[in-house]
Formats: C-alpha cells, structure tokens, sequence
C-alpha cells in the first residue's frame, strides 16, 4: 500500500519520574479552517456540481451538489434570523440523519446557532421519552425540527413542546413550520462574521450511561482541528473526493462529527443510508451499498459482520462494495478477525489489494478523534498513535496499563451549563481525564500503538478482592461467542466467581424457550458452554476465566434505561432493574451455563 493513502507513525515520548507517560506525534498539525462555512464556501466554488448529501428517494437519489447546499443554507440561515433565533437559542433536533436535517445544521452553524441533535428514540419510544423531555428542560431551545409531523406527532405534543417553534419537512399539522418555508433568505451578513473558532456549533448529548446525559459544547474549532488532524493522518482524502454511504447517527460524534465532516473538509459525498445492522434494517442497508458504492466503509463489527454475510451469497455486491474502496474502518468493538481476514480475501479478490483497515478512539468530549491507527496492521484491536496537536497523558493504573488523559484544540472547553462538571473533567495540567484505559502493544516501541483497556469505572473486584478487567473481558466474550450474543454484561462484583448476561441475537433466541426471565436450550447453551470454556483455557487467572452464564429472554430497554442513545448497554440500570436474575445467575438453576 503506497504512503500516499496513510502517514507512517511517528511518536514522541516523555517520561516523568512519577511514571507518567507524554505522547505526541512527531508530526506537525497542519492549518486548521476557521469555521465549518470555509469548507462549504470552497467547495461550493471548487466543486459545484459534486454531490455533497444524498438520501434515498423512490428507486434512486435525492442528490444536493454543494452551489446549491451553500443557497440553501443561506436561505435558510436567513430564516432562522428572522425568526429571532440567537447563538442563545438552540435548535433541537428530534428526527435522525437526512438533507434537511444535514442543511439546517448548517445553516444555524453558519450563523452561530447552536443545534442540539438527540437519539429519534427518544420521541419514537414512548417509554423513552422522559430522556426527551430531560433534555428539552436543560436546554430550552426556541426551535425543534422533525422530518415528520404525522410519525413525530406524539413527541411534538408534550407539554414541554408548547410556545416553540415546530419545523417540518412534511406532514405539517396547524401552527407547525413548513421546513421549505423557512427558506427566506434576508441579511445574513453581520451574523455570519461574529461566528469564529470559538463559536458554539452543537451541543451534543453524552450517553448517560453512569451519570445524568451532559451537554458537551462543540466548537467549529474541535471540528475544524479534528478535520485536519484526521488528513495529517489520511492524506488520500484529497486524492480524489471521498465518498460514503453511511448510517452512523448523526446525534452521536463518530456519525455527525467525524464522518459528516470529513465529507464536507475533503468535498466528498454522504449518501445517507436509513438502514442499520439490526434484522429488519439491514436489508436497507444491503440495497443502498448495492446501488451506491463508497471510498471508505464505515461500521460497527457487527454490521461488517452482516455485510460480510451478504456479500459471499453476492458476487455483484461483493464487487460493487470493494472495488473503490480505500479504507475499511470499524468502531465500537474489536473487529473479530475471522470477520477481518475475510473482508481482506474479498477485497483481494475483487481488486488485488487490501483497503487500509483500521480505527481509532475518542469520545464525545474529543471531537471525537485522538488516536489512529493510520499504518497498515494485520489485526484488530489497535486504536493508534496521538493525532496530530494531541497530547496523550498516561497514567500509570498499575504496571501494564494507563489512564488516558487528552489535551489539544480538538478537546472541549466545557459541559453546558455544568461548571462543577467541567471542573472535575480536567485535571490541574488541563488534561481532560477520559476514564478510558490503554496499553501499549509494544512498550519498546511507541509507534505500534495503544490498544484499548477498558474503562476504569467498569472494573470491579471479586469476592477474593481480585480485580476484574470487565470492558476487556467483555470484548473478548463477544468475540468468543459470535454471533451467538447480540452483547454481554461482565457481573461478580463482591462475589466469588466472573459471571455473564448474555442479550441474544434474534436468531439465537429463536432457538430457545423463555424460562422466567432466561432462556433455556440444551443446544444453545451446550455451544455456549463450549466456548467459554475454551475462552477460559487461554486466561490468566480466575478474575480473567468467565464460569457461569445466563441468556436473557427480555431484550435490553431503551425507555428502562438500560440502552443509551448510542445504542450502548447501560451496564448499572441493567444489573439493577435485572438483580433477580442476577443473583439468579449465581444459584444452581438448570437455566445458568456452567464454563
């Protein structure tokens, strides 16, 4: 793979005395746009007819080249500002990825209105709407916008709704705002050049899954820096347009940060694909990559893994995905490399040679990028070097791992409106302490990378006072018992052995009988049984050897709690609103598979 794709390594390291670690890359940051509008404004000039989002209509594309995003979001910039709408008065945005939501951002962006963009869940489950309403009270927006009036009527009718303005693309019901109305154009001038690095962008939701959600302020310049930092890496990006077909939700950092804005900084194309790697959804998904191929694939492990799935029954989809296909990258999990090796055979075979395969880590509070792996590695679980501008802070957890703690200018100045939150979030350097764990993959040499440890607040001990590495522990049961588990839950917390909840695939509870709360099937849990035990076999350790079992028949609830808008268990709620079975799970009832 020629260097023209990706930036070889370069680290430089700092010890301290106390055993702190620096780390920052022996590469310069490159010059970094002012705002998000630069980028529109160039292309726009550079690339007028190149489309910039897309989204399915009928058998084709609704296609957006970028002269006509940039019209559309003056005209709609212009808009907002007649309507009263400051960079005081945020715009919440309840529905997911689509044009107008993308062309509304950035024309509040443009004029430095913030937009609050939330999980659809949150309006479509009813049982989850109380995280809506959490959210509408923290941050009081003037203006909520919905795709639909009719399928997002129920969350547009609650008393928290009442005195805001209501925006729609369709399906307007009496007093609510026609999202082609809002096209007024006006004097956009004087609002537009009071907005600069430091102006509020977004404001995005953290998960919640060990606290209350927190309001992360998102400056253009995190986004801009994060842009840059990313090309320093990925020098390809500018070789030719880059183009996505992708469903990474916008109201999460990866889908509305990193990749929307790697489209819009390199002038590439987003086709929005409304599919997802869930059954049911992933057909979607399937069509769209079938009617529309990328430069660069972007999933989660187990979408890859559906992917993978498809395309050995589909020779034409197998050729269509790989054959412009610069870099295949996953997020969220290890990617399991039965999965890896065979995606390198497939594109091998249709065009010879192997995209960059790699990843990368960060979080909302991030930009969300800092680490990348941007050198061709033959597995998976690395997350990379420091970016460049990023200073990594390792501190030392014990003698193999490190509690990682970032600085530059593509981390966050604050928590909105939490300044007790924001204080706790730096330590006293301004490091902005993740709770994120890593390890080197090579302690003699810095330029293999960091992989990722764990979460430090995810830990516990065994009854033995023991620790227990539960993030790890559970990315290695997941891959163990692929596609067996959907996700698992590491339990033993003041108890004498490791257990696991595991949350079946549909496949695989279709295979089985509910049974109080589990499930029950010889041959399921035999299977199971079987690789937990040879998972076992290779574990050091009884904090590290997984002994006991239980499948759960009720799938995780979003409106319990026990699913993040991120579509992350929340690990706490789970246990909590499930203590029978977890003390179930430590019992001798037939239901519980012994390892």
């Amino acid at each position: 793979m020629p260097e023209t794709t990706y930036r070889p390594h370069r680290v430089n390291r700092q010890d301290r005395p106390d055993g702190t670690i620096l780390l920052t890359s022996g590469h310069a940051l490159s010059p970094v746009a002012d705002t998000s509008g630069d980028w529109l404004h160039r292309w726009a000039a550079e690339r007028p007819a190149t489309t910039f989002l897309a989204e399915r209509s009928g058998p084709g594309w609704r296609e957006v080249p970028y002269a006509e995003a940039l019209e559309q979001v003056r005209a709609l910039a212009g808009g907002l500002l007649a309507r009263g709408l400051t960079p005081d008065t945020p715009i919440l945005i309840i529905s997911g990825n689509g044009v107008d939501h993308g062309l509304l951002s950035l024309a509040a962006h443009y004029v430095g209105i913030p937009t609050v963009p939330v999980a659809e869940q949150y309006s479509l489950i009813p049982g989850a709407q109380a995280q809506l309403q959490f959210v509408l009270n923290l941050i009081d927006p003037k203006m909520v916008y919905a795709v639909d009036g009719t399928r997002f009527a129920n969350a547009l009718a609650l008393p928290e709704m009442q005195g805001r303005d209501i925006v729609v693309s369709r399906n307007p019901a009496p007093g609510q705002i026609l999202f082609t109305d809002l096209q007024q154009g006006g004097d956009i001038e004087d609002a537009a050049s009071k907005v600069g690095p430091d102006s509020v962008v977004k404001i995005l939701m953290t998960s919640g899954s060990t606290s209350s959600p927190k309001g992360v302020l998102t400056t253009h310049r995190m986004m801009c820096a994060n842009q840059a930092q990313i090309l320093d890496a990925l020098p390809f990006l500018q070789a030719r347009p880059p183009r996505i077909v992708d469903w990474l939700p916008w109201n999460h950092v990866f889908g509305g940060s990193h990749n929307f804005n790697m489209m819009l900084a390199n002038g590439g194309s987003l086709y929005i694909d409304e599919g997802k790697p869930a059954k049911g959804l992933v057909d979607k998904s399937i069509e769209n990559n079938a009617l529309m191929n990328g430069t660069m694939a972007f999933n989660v492990p187990v979408g890859f893994a559906m992917m993978r799935d498809a395309m050995r029954r589909d020779a034409g989809l197998r050729r269509k995905y790989f054959e412009d296909l610069d870099m295949i990258f996953y997020a969220g999990a290890s990617l399991p490399q039965d999965v890896w090796r065979d995606l390198e055979e497939m594109a091998t075979e249709v065009r010879g040679a192997v995209p960059l395969m790699n990843s990368s880590w960060g979080l909302t509070e991030t930009g969300p990028a800092c680490l990348i792996q941007h050198e061709p590695t033959d597995r998976s679980g690395i997350v990379g070097v420091p970016m460049t501008g990023v200073s990594v802070k390792l501190v030392p957890d014990d003698s193999t791992r490190f509690e990682v703690r970032v600085k530059g200018p593509n981390i966050m100045t604050g928590y909105y409106q939490a300044p007790e939150k924001t204080a706790e979030a730096f330590d006293d350097e301004g490091y902005f302490r993740t709770g994120d764990a890593m390890a080197f993959v090579d302690p003699n040499d810095m330029t293999k990378g960091l992989r990722f440890d764990g979460r430090i607040s995810e830990d516990f001990k065994l009854l033995t006072g023991t620790w227990v590495r539960a993030a790890q522990l559970r990315l290695d049961a997941l891959i163990a018992l692929a596609p067996l588990a959907a996700d698992v839950v590491v339990t033993g917390e003041g108890r004498d052995e490791v257990g696991l909840l595991i949350v079946p695939t549909p496949d695989t509870a279709a295979r089985m009988t509910a049974d109080n709360g589990a499930m029950t099937g010889a041959e399921v849990q035999s299977d199971i049984a079987a690789r937990l035990t040879r998972l076992g076999a290779t574990a050091q350790g009884n904090s590290n050897r997984i002994r006991r079992a239980l499948i759960l028949a009720e799938p995780p609830s979003i409106a319990e709690g026990e699913i993040t808008a991120k579509g992350n268990l929340n690990f706490r709620k789970l246990l909590s609103r499930r203590a029978a079975l977890l003390n179930r799970l430590y019992t001798h009832d037939p239901a519980v598979i012994r390892a």
